[in-house]
């Protein structure tokens, strides 16, 4: 139980930083998705399944937190938590330029997923435009920030599995 703490409270601190202190360093309403961030770091570390809870966890807080679509978040994260825990196994966890390089891959990922959704329950939107002022500033947030976040998520990793 203590290890679930762990990470609830990582999670947690990471939300809190998302919702107060990067709203301040918001381009057009655009900011680090430390959740996401974090569910992929997650799963590269620990695998797909408990990358999916992971993901389920922090999209369910976020869709709490948020009040807009109930579950689009959820789902979203639980099935990037899936994709990319399903990668564990073959990849080096000590390698940091891998996470850097899949925040990429999956900010994309999400990003049109959540486009998707948006278009099927009936809202119109300028694609190129859209991409232009919400997907790029994204990624380049997402670049800056996904080696600190792996690296606070693979030293927790690392502590915690030295504890048992």
């Amino acid at each position: 139980m203590k290890i679930i703490g762990k990470w609830a409270a990582l999670a947690a601190l990471l939300f809190v930083l998302q919702t107060s202190l990067m709203t301040r360093l918001a381009y057009h309403g655009v900011t680090v998705d430390f959740m996401l961030l974090l569910t992929v770091s997650f799963a590269f570390l620990r695998g797909s399944r408990q990358g999916a809870f992971m993901g389920f966890m922090v999209g369910l807080m976020q869709d709490l937190a948020t009040g807009t679509y109930f579950g689009v978040n959820t789902l979203t994260r639980a099935f990037i938590g899936w994709l990319f825990g399903k990668f564990s196994d073959r990849v080096f966890k000590e390698q940091f330029f891998l996470p850097v390089l899949a925040s990429v891959g999956v900010t994309i990922l999400n990003y049109f997923i959540l486009a998707l959704i948006m278009v099927l329950l009936g809202y119109r939107f300028n694609l190129e435009h859209h991409m232009q002022q919400m997907l790029l500033p994204m990624l380049v947030y997402q670049l800056a920030f996904a080696y600190p976040v792996h690296y606070l998520v693979y030293r927790v990793d690392k502590r915690l599995s030295e504890q048992k």
